[in-house]
């Protein structure tokens, strides 16, 4: 038979306070916090300045970039390879000829 649930009054009040007062303070923050509206880019082509920026010509870049993004997508391709090997040399094959009971007959020991 099952029981119902009590509520256990013999905890520590303290962190059920201290959990209360860190979500008023957290609450106060966010309603309060003033966020600027959003200003978008200046004109100028974003596809032509992340081609600059692939190549580390960021002077030639309408928009400010990082001049290590091509380290950066080599880094990617060669980690995504990475997995696709390990899932790969992982995946087992359903008829394999490899013996790895120490190469005795699949007859059972009945020749």
């Amino acid at each position: 038979m099952t029981t119902r649930p009590r509520i256990s009054s013999s905890g520590n009040w303290v962190a059920g306070i201290a959990a209360v007062g860190l979500f008023a303070v957290m609450a106060a923050v966010f309603l309060t916090a003033t966020i600027p509206a959003p200003t978008g880019f200046e004109e100028g082509s974003i596809t032509a300045s992340i081609g600059y920026a692939m190549f580390d010509l960021v002077e030639l870049a309408d928009h400010a970039s990082e001049p290590f993004l091509v380290a950066f997508l080599l880094i990617a391709v060669v980690l995504d390879a990475a997995l696709d090997g390990s899932v790969m040399l992982a995946k087992r094959e359903e008829e394999s000829d490899v013996a790895t009971d120490g190469g005795r007959s699949n007859t059972g020991g009945r020749n």
